[in-house]
């Protein structure tokens, strides 16, 4: 595992979205496509760390990553484009993000072999050979004192690995198909692993689990650097999951003084739609399911997990929760307030991108960008968070919704919602997390398994915690979420939390 790890390929990822702040924080348009022209070559010359094989490979690579962090679309390898193509419709504040959002760079892509096994060098070529006695298609035999894997004859079971003693059989596959839960990781005809977007959900796991950073994501960071650069009013909504993600020992007071100073007017907590949406849940899950009218409910939250129960269980739709996700319902309380303002999410979360690219959600929230992104920016304006000290920190929500950000915490706060709101009234609980295991559970759902039960779904194995866009190793993020949540002064939302903010 890879995630949160300060590796090179996070660390290029990183200088480009540097790089292509500063270019959003310069706005200048009669230098723009000659600015953007010298960023490969300041990423990637003769004094830098050699990337790849040769500078010109690093560098054609940097151009697509250039061009997705910009907000276009990778170029076509059939047909002259020119880097800079498209810049001017990009050079706006307002742009949105549009799909497919997960693209695989195909410069980088080293075409990992599919999924298969080979014996390895370990192999003692014992006189047992179980690996041959439980193969069920005869595909091994001894080759010079070895097993010998036939490849024509294997069907990739895995049983000679199980039943090795050296552990001599090793499993070869791609670590972005193997990460992809949905089976969206498929072959072109050069090899190079390729997103096919019907079945896309767009978790970002891909991305983040690929050693050669093949695989990313679009970005609004330039758009986003020529609005706060424009002095428009705009208010950052930010995720809780954002505690450790800046620093061990950066705090919420830290962090609010950086977005100052970056150029944003007002700071909300999204754990504020998340209270929001854990009582309008909690009330849904009362009158809907323990009176039997829906034999469960699917919470909302993650947009990965109700695009995967969308798309692959049609027939659940109506199980999955019409409330508002906490990014939205934080949104609309926002432009209640700030009518003219601009609201930038801020999260862990790559498939949010998409999910405010809805023509029923751009109204209301005018920027995504994730914590890695927003690292990027503060380094682009030379700010050290450790420097700024805002009067006081975010308090716009409860534990409740601030545990929000890890596996198990949508339905923890829901159960406790019931709880409060309606004594004596039982919830099943079952949660999911990672794109397997959710598929699995809305299969059980699907054939009546999981009748009364409230099922939160995660995409990403850990929760928002573990986000294709997050700075921090899963568990140190865990824990640091939880101190804010122990720390949180209020429990839980007031029952009248929803009807104050959103009639």
């Amino acid at each position: 595992m890879i995630r949160g790890l300060d590796t090179t390929v996070r660390r290029i990822r990183r200088t480009v979205f540097e790089e292509v702040a500063r270019l959003g924080f310069k706005a200048d348009a009669d230098t723009l496509l000659n600015d953007m022209e010298e960023i490969p070559y300041k990423i990637v010359n003769e004094d830098t760390m050699k990337y790849r094989e040769s500078v010109y490979r690093a560098r054609a690579v940097v151009r697509e990553r250039l061009r997705l962090a910009m907000g276009l679309s990778l170029r076509p390898e059939n047909k002259p484009v020119h880097l800079t193509m498209g810049v001017e419709a990009s050079n706006i504040s307002d742009k949105y993000y549009e799909p497919p959002l997960m693209q695989v760079i195909p410069s980088a892509c080293e075409g990992c072999e599919e999924k298969g096994y080979e014996v390895s060098n370990v192999c003692k070529g014992c006189l047992a050979h179980p690996c041959m006695e439980v193969c069920p298609k005869g595909a091994i035999s001894m080759v010079n004192g070895r097993s010998y894997i036939d490849q024509s004859k294997c069907i990739k079971c895995g049983k000679c690995k199980a039943a090795c003693p050296y552990d001599a059989i090793s499993k070869k596959e791609r670590p972005c198909a193997k990460a992809c839960g949905v089976g969206a990781i498929e072959t072109d005809r050069h090899g190079r692993a390729v997103i096919n977007n019907e079945k896309c959900v767009s978790c970002g796991m891909c991305m983040v689990s690929c050693p050669f950073g093949a695989i990313s994501d679009k970005s609004q960071i330039f758009q986003l650097a020529r609005a706060l650069s424009e002095g428009d009013q705009i208010i950052a909504e930010i995720a809780p999951a954002f505690a450790g993600q800046f620093g061990d020992n950066i705090t919420p007071r830290n962090l609010k003084a950086a977005l100052q100073e970056l150029g944003f007017s007002e700071f909300y907590e999204v754990a504020l739609g998340a209270d929001i949406g854990a009582i309008a849940e909690a009330h849904h899950y009362v009158n809907k399911v323990t009176t039997g009218e829906l034999p469960f409910l699917l919470t909302s939250c993650c947009p990965s997990w109700a695009m995967l129960a969308k798309k692959y269980f049609p027939d659940l739709v109506e199980q999955v929760s019409q409330e508002l996700t906490p990014m939205v319902a934080t949104a609309r309380t926002i432009k209640k307030e700030h009518p003219n303002a601009k609201v930038v999410f801020i999260g862990p979360c790559a498939a949010k991108k998409l999910e405010a690219m809805r023509r029923t959600v751009r109204s209301d929230v005018d920027f995504v960008i994730t914590f890695e992104e927003l690292q990027a920016m503060f380094d682009a304006k030379d700010i050290d968070l450790s420097k700024y000290e805002a009067e006081s920190s975010f308090h716009n929500a409860t534990g409740a919704g601030r545990g929000y950000a890890y596996a198990g915490g949508v339905a923890n706060a829901i159960e406790n919602c019931v709880k409060e709101y309606y004594p004596g009234v039982d919830v099943k609980i079952a949660h999911a997390e990672g794109l397997a295991e959710c598929k699995k559970i809305l299969s059980l759902a699907k054939v009546g398994r999981m009748n009364g039960c409230l099922i939160e779904g995660m995409g990403c194995p850990g929760g928002c915690v573990a986000g294709a866009g997050t700075n921090l190793q899963v568990d140190k993020a865990k824990k640091k979420v939880q101190e804010l949540v122990a720390g949180s002064t209020k429990k839980l939302p007031p029952k009248e939390l929803e009807e104050i903010e959103l009639k």
